[in-house]
């Protein structure tokens, strides 16, 4: 395995940076519209402990990554 080099590893840091702040704001923004209380998201707890599970939330974004992905494969 070769070893990156310097100017390279500032590159992929900076875009790692720009993917996180970019996932940050569409989990944001689904928020904001909604998505987050899709049929099958858990809630339960009480006043003073609360559990939440997005299983229906963390479906629905599996299913669109997947899509992406492939559409990505598929045209490369």
């Amino acid at each position: 395995m070769e070893t990156p080099e310097p100017h390279n590893f500032g590159k992929i840091i900076m875009a790692l940076g720009l993917m996180i702040t970019l996932v940050g704001a569409i989990i944001f923004a689904l928020g904001k519209l909604g998505i987050s209380k899709m049929p099958g998201d858990m809630k339960f707890g009480d006043e003073n402990f609360k559990v939440y599970f997005p299983l229906g939330t963390c479906i629905l974004i599996s299913v669109i990554l997947t899509l992406i992905m492939w559409l990505i494969k598929m045209f490369k």
